[in-house]
Parts: structure tokens; sequence; C-alpha cells
């Protein structure tokens, strides 16, 4: 196959040659009216999708099948691999879902290209109101090596990412042999002091997940976890730009004070991403899916993740002005890549022709390749 489209970087235009699943060959082009051409850049890497279409990837019920469904559906859209998210839940079903995310992966070469490693977001959280969000207030509970070693042991080796509340005694501990271990340890949903925050970092922890959310509606206006971590350089920020999570003034913020190179863009789709609006049960309580596709607490001010996906996120963010998009696009691609120790992803011979092909202003997905071969694209 062969594609002509411009960097999204240098915006030159590229000649790009794909055979067997790689791009064979990369040569610049000249054309006559470039600007008509369309972009192309590495697909996209999400590291937080808890399922969509009402599949959980916590959920018992979970099939290999479901698996499949998710990571066709996260492609559709130019989310080319991810990390598979499961959130707080018992412990039995915790095993059973890193249990079958596993066996996905041994049983299709293609969802462990999609999923080549996991994010465990909880158990290990604040039990308040606000800091919690939606995860089910009945099974939080401490870190717990015996636990985590199980968990890990029922997921292959493959959970590189663990969001945590490092208030907890046994936290800091905790983050010291998960990073030991080579796991990234992202502070979330916490109500831990600023000076807990630091000791945190100093630990070891490299992220704050979804920062600006899962977090108290009233502050110390100074004193607090979320100037600590905005502050901290030591700290990739993970942002919810869906227009939905974050007000744009606050998002503005963000993304000036954490600067390109310091931020992972994630949609952090819920199992409800893409259905329609109404009431589900789900993650052991009922949800709602408003008009817009905004996922709530029925009758809270809680968010229970995002109803849309990285393309959605991607395009209010460039619409924001802030930053260049090629920079978006690297912050939701190689950043993410690039702390969890993946190999980053570019634009050259020999390379995997995971590739989105976009327009821009406003950003719209036009082309998804995965392994060289056209999906349907929902963008």
């Amino acid at each position: 196959m062969q594609l002509t489209a411009r960097h999204y970087r240098t915006l030159q235009p590229l000649q790009l040659n794909l055979a067997q699943g790689r791009i064979a060959a990369r040569q610049t082009v000249q054309v006559a009216e470039a600007s008509d051409l369309p972009l192309v850049a590495p697909a996209l890497f999400d590291v937080q999708i808890n399922g969509c279409l009402g599949k959980a990837f916590v959920d018992r019920s979970l099939s290999v099948e479901d698996v499949a469904l998710v990571v066709a559906t996260c492609q559709r859209h130019g989310i080319g691999s991810f990390c598979p998210t499961l959130i707080t839940a018992s412990h039995e079903e915790l095993l059973a879902g890193f249990t079958r995310l596993r066996q996905a992966r041994e049983q299709n070469p293609a969802a462990a290209q999609a999923m080549p490693c996991f994010h465990l977001e909880g158990p290990y959280l604040s039990a308040e109101d606000g800091p919690r969000g939606a995860h089910p207030r009945q099974y939080i509970r401490p870190p717990d090596e015996a636990e985590f070693a199980r968990l890990q042991e029922a997921a292959g080796g493959a959970i590189r990412l663990i969001t945590l509340a490092p208030e907890w005694p046994e936290a800091l501990a905790f983050i010291e042999r998960r990073v030991a271990e080579g796991v990234v340890v992202a502070l979330g949903h916490t109500a831990a002091s600023a000076a807990r925050i630091r000791e945190a970092v100093a630990a070891g922890a490299k992220l704050s997940t979804h920062l600006g959310n899962g977090c108290h509606a009233l502050l110390p206006r100074h004193d607090n976890y979320l100037w600590e971590q905005l502050a901290d350089d030591r700290l990739m920020a993970s942002l919810i730009g869906d227009g939905q999570h974050l007000p744009e003034a606050v998002l503005r913020v963000m993304l000036r004070v954490k600067r390109p190179g310091r931020v992972i863009l994630t949609c952090d789709a819920s199992s409800l991403a893409g259905l329609p609006p109404g009431r589900y049960a789900h993650w052991g309580s009922e949800l709602e899916v408003l008009p817009g596709g905004k996922v709530v607490v029925p009758g809270t001010p809680f968010l229970a993740g995002s109803g849309v996906f990285l393309d959605a996120c991607l395009r209010h963010l460039e619409s924001l002005g802030e930053w260049e998009l090629a920079d978006l696009l690297d912050a939701a691609g190689n950043q993410p890549r690039a702390l969890l120790g993946l190999a980053t992803r570019e634009l050259t011979e020999g390379e995997p022709a995971d590739l989105i092909v976009f327009r821009r202003q406003p950003f719209r997905v036009e082309t998804v390749l995965i392994g060289g071969e056209q999906i349907e694209s929902g963008g």
C-alpha cells in the first residue's frame, strides 16, 4: 500500500510504502497543492481505557470476544494501542479481569499488540467522597503486597502502571517496591497532604492520574495536593481533555504549567463510552450517560470516566490553541509510550504501520491503519 500525506510535525509531504505491517520505505515528494493533503502521524496510545459499549475490563463476565470489541472500537478512533484499566473492585473481580486480559493477549496476537501492558487504578485509593470519585467505597483498601503479587501473576507480569493514594501508611514502601520492579506509579484519587505528595514523589512516583479530577469539591487554597502535583516537574500529568472533566480555564493553566513533554493525554473511556444517554448498572453501582456523552454518578457532580475517545479530546484541545497540534499528538502517543518504557513510534522505515491520517481545525481522523491495513474510522 502507498500513502501520501504531510508529516504531522514538519508538514512536509511524504510518500510511505507500507508492506508486511510496517513502513517499508519513506521519501519526501513534491506536490503542487501540498496544503490540500491530509496529515499522517503514528496511531495514538491511551494509558486509561476502562472499556466501552457496556463492556468493562473489571467485569467478571468479560469474555475474550468482549476484549476484542473494545480493541476494535478504540482503534476506529485512532487509538492503536492502550492500557486496559481495571478500577477498584473485589480481589476476585480484579483477579478474573487480569486473567481474562492475559488470555486475550495469549490467544490473539493483535490484542497483544494493542494492549502491551495493563493499568491498575485502585483499589488502594482514598475512601473519602470526592477523591474517591465513582470507585465503590466497599472495595477501597490499603496497599497489599501479597494481593498485588497475585494480580501481577494473573496478568502475566503485564501490570506496568498503578494509580494509588499515597496517604496510606503502607504506601511509600509499596511505591518503592513497584518502582524497583519497573512498574510506573501514579498518584490519583488522593486526599494526601502536600507534604505526603512530596514524599511519594521522592519514593518514585512519576505521574499524576487525571490531574484535577478525583478531588474534593473544596480545598485549602494554598497547601493542597493539587497545587503540589501541578508544581512538581518530576511528575508528569495525565489530563482528560474532553471539555467535560476540566473547565477550559483550568485546562489552559495545566497545559501552560506542565508544558509539552510533561503531559499525558487520556480519554479515560468508561465502560459506558459510546452508549446512548440513559442509566446503566456498572462498577457495582448505577451510572448515567447524559446527552453529549458525559458519564456521572446520578444525582451527584461526580464523573465516572468519559463517554468519548481520544480523538474527541484532541479536537477539543486543538480548539484551545494552547499547544501546537504536533505536541498534543505526541502527548497522546509517544509521551505515554516513553513513560511506560515502550518503544516510541516515528514515521520512518521499519516502524509499525499503525497510523492515523487526519485533517485539522477541527481535528478529524479520516483513516486509521493498523498493521498497514485500513480499518473503519469512527473519528
